[in-house]
Parts: C-alpha cells; sequence; structure tokens
C-alpha cells in the first residue's frame, strides 16, 4: 500500500500486523508472558517449595538461633518458659484448684508437663504463623518466592523448639517412675501428625494475619481459651463427669487434646487407653490431614495478594 503526500512525493505505509485485532489475552498468549507475580497451579507451586527446602530449613534454624540470641541463659528459655509455666499450672490448679483429681502425683505431674510442652507447641506454631507474612513484608516485597515458605518455616522451628524441650519431658516421665518402654515410639507419629495439623493451621493463619493485621492481637486470647478447654491441666473425663456427655465429647475429640492425649498415652505409665476417645488415632490423622490439605490451599489462594497494597 502507499500514500501520496502534499508535495507528490509516495510515501510507504506500514503493511498490517498478524497481531492486528487480537485481544491482550490472546498476544499474552502467543509469545508466552505472564503476569508478574501471578498465581502457579498448585502443583507448580508444591513443586517450587520443594525446590527451595533448604531455604525453608535454613529460616527456621536461624530464627530458632535469634529468638533468644539477645537473653543472658540463652536457648535454655526454650525449655524453662514452658517448665515454668508446668510449674505456674501445678501450683495454681494441681495444689490449689485441685484438677489432679483421679491421677496419683506421679502420673499428674508428668500428665500437667506433657500437656504443657504439647500445646505450646500448637499455640506457638498458630501465633508465628498469624506474623509470618505480615511481619517479614520486606522479605515477602524483596525477593519472589514461594509465601508459603514462611509459615511452613515457623512451624518448623516449632517442632525443633518441642524437640529440644522433649530431653526434659523425658526425664520428668522418668523422674516420676514412667521408664523407656516400646509404646515411647508413638509419639512420633503422634507429633508428625501435629506437625502437619500445626502447619495447616499456621498457613490459614498467615493469610488471614496478612489481610487483618491486628488478629495477632486477638489471637493471645483465643489461644488462652483453647487451652483452658483442652485439658492441659485436668482430665476432662474426670472433671466434667457430671455434665452433658457431648460436651466431654466435643473438648475430647478437639485436635489440641487428641495430640496432648497421644502423647500422654505414649510416655506415662498410669495414664491408660481409658483415658482416650475412641477411635483416637483414625481422629488425629483426620485432623492433620484435613487442616494441612484446606490450610494449604487456602493460602495458595491469595498467593499473588501478599505483600500488596
Amino acid at each position: 500500500m502507499s500514500d501520496t503526500t502534499h508535495g507528490g512525493a509516495v510515501a510507504l505505509g506500514s503493511p498490517p500486523s498478524a497481531d492486528d485485532g487480537l485481544s491482550a489475552a490472546e498476544l499474552a498468549a502467543k509469545y508466552g508472558l505472564a503476569v508478574s507475580g501471578a498465581r502457579p497451579g498448585l502443583r507448580e507451586y508444591v513443586s517450587q517449595l520443594r525446590g527451595r527446602r533448604h531455604f525453608i530449613l535454613a529460616f527456621s534454624r536461624a530464627k530458632l538461633t535469634a529468638q533468644y540470641s539477645q537473653a543472658k541463659l540463652g536457648q535454655l528459655w526454650q525449655v524453662a518458659t514452658p517448665l515454668l509455666n508446668a510449674a505456674v499450672y501445678f501450683l495454681i490448679f494441681g495444689l490449689i484448684l485441685g484438677t489432679k483429681k483421679g491421677f496419683t502425683q506421679e502420673v499428674f505431674i508428668p500428665f500437667l508437663v506433657t500437656g504443657v510442652f504439647v500445646f505450646t507447641f500448637t499455640q506457638s506454631s498458630v501465633m508465628a504463623g498469624v506474623r509470618s507474612i505480615s511481619g517479614n513484608l520486606g522479605l515477602v516485597r524483596a525477593l519472589h518466592f514461594p509465601r508459603a515458605s514462611l509459615p511452613i518455616s515457623f512451624s518448623l522451628q516449632q517442632l525443633q523448639q518441642l524437640l529440644y524441650s522433649m530431653i526434659v519431658l523425658l526425664a520428668v516421665t522418668v523422674g516420676f517412675g514412667s521408664y523407656p518402654r516400646l509404646s515411647w515410639l508413638l509419639v512420633i507419629p503422634a507429633l508428625v501428625m501435629q506437625f502437619f495439623f500445626n502447619t495447616g493451621l499456621a498457613l490459614a493463619m498467615a493469610r488471614m494475619g496478612a489481610k487483618t493485621p491486628d488478629l495477632a492481637q486477638l489471637m493471645p486470647f483465643v489461644m488462652r481459651t483453647w487451652m483452658y478447654a483442652s485439658g492441659v491441666m485436668f482430665s476432662i473425663p474426670v472433671m466434667l463427669a457430671d455434665k452433658p456427655a457431648w460436651i466431654t465429647d466435643v473438648l475430647q475429640y478437639n485436635p489440641a487434646a487428641i495430640y496432648m492425649d497421644l502423647v500422654r498415652f505414649a510416655l506415662i505409665d498410669g495414664y491408660g487407653s481409658e483415658n482416650l476417645p475412641e477411635h483416637v488415632w483414625a481422629v488425629a490423622l483426620a485432623w492433620s490431614i484435613v487442616v494441612g490439605l484446606v490450610g494449604f490451599v487456602y493460602f495458595w489462594k491469595a498467593e499473588e495478594r501478599y505483600g500488596r497494597g
């Protein structure tokens, strides 16, 4: 094609482009373009997380080391804090309020310490998850990586901290007459299931905390209520023997109580299967799978929004 100018000269026009008439979406598909920061597919997202596994592990270790770096006792506070909590609960609930009803002293103290340590694992994972995105916006905005790495890393940090605490827990258990036996190995699957449950819950709370930072101020009250309802300081069926059976069932089947009871059953000689709800292992597995998967998918759905705005 050609056009004639006013001076009589002939100017050649641009030939029609093969892209004429294509929409923005069609152009992007044609040239393999993608939106910057767009959410990847679920399978690809899992693959990205697998590729960042070394970062997740290193980040969790660094956070664990830095947690008490300013304290003179350093990492000893990882064990001292839950032990001091257990001592306070024993004084108030065990001695003053008499919540050790149904247990001897040799059973109640390991029962209480186990409850405090195991519940603290969930509590700390949830609290860390709430702040995992909102508290690390500089990292989120500066680097491109799957954002689920942060809440997963914080949950892994709490697992490592629990493993240090388990040394003291085992010493307390032996000190009160419960010696090593094969049932102690049941602690491993119980804590693995609890870790997946905690991680799913931390992922869900991370998404909510990223949108509503004030949630971090509310969560201590929620966690305290959950602790009192989970039988950390008392046996649920013993203390609620005169209440309607459905109340006992609701409290016993809540996941925090389930995982505490499994660890107690594994470690404490005087804490037998009669203290556990029916199908307890199946329920524990169901909680870990459902909450773990739902929490992961729920977090992934908002992947492209973290750090924006």
